[in-house]
């Protein structure tokens, strides 16, 4: 790589966000990590080594003006926003849906829809302005994108909303040379999706316990799709357990 390239992930101290940040800096990308708590962002930072100029900024992406400061910083430091992998996300209590409280739905809407809307918005003004124009987008949706599971109606509204949110931006971002993707991942072995292999309702009612696949092979979907040319876009990519009950019915 010619020039080191700038990415931002969101949710970057833990699961998901960690290991895409992983991936990315192994690739040579200089990873700017945002999420709520900086003592694991540190330690991250810390882990990539003085290679992957790594920046660790405190963000709360359920606040816009938190998410503007994460770009400034982020241009101002390095220059430029080549990527933007918008991954942080939160789920519910698994209750029904009239026992879930009103401050629990607008935790998740607040950090899974308008904080993924916060930092697609500063990514586009970013990549609109800078020179050269351009650069990706990479929303973290779900498999609960396409489908539910029992007593999850917030996380579920979320996640198709954010396909919403995908296939919009990708329109938008044409005359750009915005990219916009969307990584839809299925019983990833993290922390939140630990449960699974416990035990967990399916549509049936019964309790089953779920396969799990380690969680590195997301951050290799990640970096696959970041590292397509701006001419190519995954638009949507599946990336799951490869028996985990989705496919047909259950």
């Amino acid at each position: 790589m010619s020039q080191q390239k700038t990415a931002i992930v969101t949710g970057a101290g833990t699961g998901v966000g960690k290991a895409a940040a992983q991936a990315l800096a192994g690739a040579g990308w200089r990873v700017v990590l945002a999420g709520r708590r900086q003592q694991p962002l540190d330690e991250l930072a810390h882990s990539l080594g003085e290679s992957a100029r790594s920046l660790a900024v405190s963000t709360d992406v359920a606040d816009p003006e938190s998410v503007a400061a994460l770009f400034a910083t982020t241009v101002k430091t390095c220059g430029r926003v080549d990527l933007l992998f918008n991954n942080a996300g939160v789920s519910a209590p698994g209750v029904p849906l009239d026992e879930l409280s009103i401050e629990q739905w607008r935790n998740v809407v607040d950090i899974n829809l308008n904080g993924m809307f916060y930092c697609l918005q500063q990514a586009f003004k970013a990549m609109k302005t800078q020179n050269p124009m351009g650069g990706r987008v990479i929303n973290n949706g779900s498999i609960s994108a396409y489908a539910p599971r029992p007593n999850s109606i917030a996380y579920t509204a979320t996640k198709h909303a954010v396909t919403g949110l995908t296939k919009t931006a990708a329109l938008d971002g044409r005359n750009f040379n915005i990219a916009v993707g969307q990584i839809d991942i299925g019983n990833a072995g993290t922390d939140m999706a630990a449960k699974m292999a416990l035990g967990v309702p399916q549509a049936n009612g019964e309790i089953k316990a779920e396969p799990l696949m380690d969680v590195s092979h997301v951050g290799e979907s990640v970096l696959y799709m970041a590292s397509l040319p701006a001419s190519a876009n995954v638009l949507f990519h599946t990336v799951m357990a490869t028996n985990m009950p989705f496919v047909g019915r259950g």
